[in-house]
C-alpha cells in the first residue's frame, strides 16, 4: 500500500503503466525527504496548452514548460493531513525533451515527477547552493528508483 495520497489526473495520451512508475516516484521523493505517510499531493499530465494556461495566470510567462509545481503546505481540512500541493507536466513537452536528449518518455517523467515534486517541499534552483542540493536530492532518488535519467540536461 502506498503511504501517500497521490491523485493521478490524466487528460492526454500517456504510456500504458506510466501511473504505477509516477506513483512510485512520488512515493519515494516524499520518503526520502522524511514526509509524514498521510501527505498528499495532485499530479496533472496534460497538454501544452493547460501547461501555457497555468505558467501565464500564476508566472505571469506566456509560454509552456515541462513542469510546474504549485506548493501548498496545508491540511485539505482542519485536523486532516498536509496536502503538499500540486504537480504539472507537459506531457507534450516532456516527450519533445525525451526525444531531442534520446532517452524514454518514462525517464523524462520520472525526472520531472520528482523534480516537480521536490519543489513543493521547498527545494529550488534559483543560485548555486539551492541548485547543488536540488540535484544531489534529485540524483540521489532517481538513482533509488532505478532511473535511467537521474539529471536534467543543463542546456535546455
Amino acid at each position: 500500500m502506498i503511504p501517500y495520497e497521490i491523485d493521478i489526473q490524466i487528460d492526454v495520451d500517456v504510456p500504458d503503466g506510466i501511473e504505477t512508475v509516477l506513483s512510485d516516484a512520488v512515493t519515494m521523493t516524499l520518503t526520502h525527504e522524511g514526509v509524514a505517510p498521510s501527505a498528499s499531493m495532485a499530479l496533472l499530465l496534460t497538454d501544452d496548452e493547460t501547461v501555457q494556461m497555468l505558467n501565464r495566470t500564476y508566472r505571469d510567462v506566456d509560454k509552456t514548460t515541462d513542469v510546474l509545481s504549485f506548493a501548498d503546505g496545508e491540511p485539505l481540512y482542519p485536523d486532516g493531513p498536509l496536502y503538499l500541493g500540486d504537480v504539472a507536466i507537459s506531457i507534450p513537452q516532456a516527450a519533445r525533451q525525451a526525444e531531442k536528449w534520446g532517452h524514454s518518455l518514462d525517464a523524462e517523467l520520472c525526472l520531472l515527477t520528482v523534480h516537480g515534486t521536490l519543489h513543493l517541499l521547498g527545494y529550488d534552483h534559483g543560485d548555486s547552493a539551492e541548485k547543488a542540493a536540488m540535484w544531489y536530492a534529485q540524483k540521489t532518488i532517481l538513482t533509488k528508483l532505478g532511473s535511467s535519467l537521474t539529471m536534467p540536461r543543463e542546456d535546455e
